[in-house]
């Protein structure tokens, strides 16, 4: 579950955008909407954050599956040696650990999915912002987003594109008021079961 750049904004789904009724002069513009969002400040701070947050599910997967190798190796190392009846025991043991591995791979993908979005989401309509205002300001009629393969762009002037012009107004005039950081979203260790008290009904 390692995270990069490329990841932390797969999940971005921003598209061209008209920002300016058609007027007698039309002026068009292009961006990398996801290079624009990862370049700013605080798409930097937010990738580092996530990061940190996801680290410690990371490193206990890898444990997980460390361990599974490891009675792997051990099943065969007994080859013919161990007991038929020891050999089903540590595959039972193997096939268990591999569905709880499976399992917990897939609630922490989700969370992370999820917490992906979140910050993608808000980060978005904060950098959409600042093109309506560039746009707007500088008489453009259209903004294409070029950051998708799937945008019907054959080709464009690199005089057009606006990318660099955004993320340097975004860290400008739109200072980090990201809720997430390290300590803020470290994420919180599974509640311990409650003692059943001595006499109670379970």
């Amino acid at each position: 579950m390692s995270i990069s750049v490329k990841n932390f904004l797969a999940g971005a789904v921003i598209c061209a955008v008209a920002v300016m009724p058609a007027s007698a002069q039309q002026k068009v513009g292009t961006i990398n909407i996801q290079q624009a969002i990862v370049s700013t400040k605080d798409g930097q701070k937010a990738a580092a954050d996530l990061q940190a947050k996801i680290e410690p599910t990371r490193k206990e997967l890898e444990a997980k599956r460390a361990q599974i190798e490891a009675l792997g190796q051990q099943l065969q190392k007994m080859g013919t040696v161990g007991s038929e009846d020891a050999k089903r025991k540590l595959q039972e043991d193997i096939a268990s650990k591999q569905k709880l591995l499976q399992r917990d791979s897939e609630d922490a993908q989700g969370d992370w999915d999820q917490e992906q979005q979140k910050v993608l989401n808000e980060l978005g309509g904060r950098i959409m912002q600042v093109i309506n205002k560039y746009a707007t300001d500088n008489g453009f009629s259209m903004i294409v987003d070029i950051s998708s393969p799937q945008t019907p762009v054959i080709w464009a002037s690199t005089t057009i594109d606006i990318t660099n012009e955004i993320i340097k107004l975004y860290d400008a005039n739109a200072p980090s008021s990201m809720s997430t950081s390290p300590a803020a979203t470290k994420p919180a260790a599974p509640p311990a079961a409650k003692p059943t008290p001595a006499g109670a009904k379970k």
